[in-house]
C-alpha cells in the first residue's frame, strides 16, 4: 500500500521536535574519553547514526569526508571528529561491529564515503529510508519527512550550518546541536517504529567485501 508523506505547507504548521540541548551533546577529546563513549555506545547496542562532512562548492572538487561522525542514545549523543587520531581506533571498532546496529538516513552512500576514507566495510547498519521503502513510500523519506510523518512534528535543519566546514578543530554550539539531533532523531523514529530486529534489513560486515584498502586509517 501506497504511503504518503506530509507536504511541506503541512509540516510547516507540525509543532517542533524537541532534541538533545547542549548539555547532552560530547565530543570526546581524549583516548580516555573515546573510551568511555565506545563504551557506552556498546552498551545501548541500538544507537541513531550519521555523519558530516566538509561541502564543496567548486566544480569537479571531491569531498574528503567525513569528518564528523555521530552516534545517538536515548538521551545524550557522541560526536567523533575524525581529526583526532587517538580516537581513530575506537571509531574503527564502532563502524565495523555488526552488534552495535547503527540507524539513520542514506546510510547506503555513507557505507561508500566510509570504505573511501578509510577502507573499512561498515558493519550493523539499518537506513531508515529502506525501511519506509518497504512499507510503501515510494521516495526517500529522509529524517524531516519520517519526523512529520511518524510524530506529527517539524524537524528543523539548518542549510546555514549545513554548508559550514565539519573539518574545523573545534566544532561550534550550533553544529554540534546540528550534528547530534541529525542522529538522534533517527534513533526516535527507529524507536517509534517498533520493528522486530529479526526483520531489521541490515547491511553487515557478512556482505561481500570491497577490496582493502592498504591506507586503512583505522589500523
Amino acid at each position: 500500500m501506497k504511503q504518503h508523506s506530509p507536504s511541506k505547507d503541512e509540516i510547516a504548521l507540525m509543532p517542533p521536535f524537541v532534541g538533545l540541548t547542549l548539555e547532552h551533546v560530547h565530543v570526546p577529546t581524549s583516548e580516555e574519553e573515546f573510551a568511555a563513549a565506545t563504551s557506552a555506545i556498546r552498551a545501548a547496542g541500538i544507537v541513531g547514526f550519521d555523519t558530516e562532512s566538509k561541502p564543496t562548492f567548486s566544480v569537479g572538487e571531491v569531498s574528503n569526508g567525513p569528518h564528523v561522525v555521530q552516534f545517538a542514545l536515548h538521551d545524550k549523543a557522541y560526536l567523533f571528529q575524525v581529526h583526532r587520531t587517538e580516537g581513530l581506533p575506537f571509531l574503527g571498532e564502532l563502524l565495523r561491529s555488526d552488534a552495535v546496529i547503527k540507524v539513520g538516513f542514506g546510510l547506503k552512500s555513507d557505507s561508500g564515503h566510509i570504505f573511501k576514507k578509510f577502507g573499512i566495510q561498515f558493519g550493523g547498519v539499518v537506513d531508515l529510508n529502506v525501511v519506509f521503502s518497504m512499507q510503501g513510500h515510494q521516495k526517500e523519506m529522509g529524517v524531516r519527512n519520517a519526523v512529520a510523518f511518524v510524530f506529527k512534528q517539524r524537524f528543523a535543519k539548518s542549510r546555514k550550518v549545513t554548508t559550514t566546514d565539519w573539518s574545523q578543530h573545534e566544532l561550534s554550539q550550533p553544529q554540534r546541536l546540528y550534528a547530534a539531533n541529525d542522529a538522534y532523531a533517527a534513533l526516535k523514529v527507529f524507536e517509534a517504529l517498533k520493528l522486530p530486529r529479526n526483520q531489521l534489513p541490515i547491511m553487515g560486515t557478512n556482505e561481500p567485501k570491497q577490496s582493502a584498502d592498504k591506507n586503512n586509517l583505522l589500523e
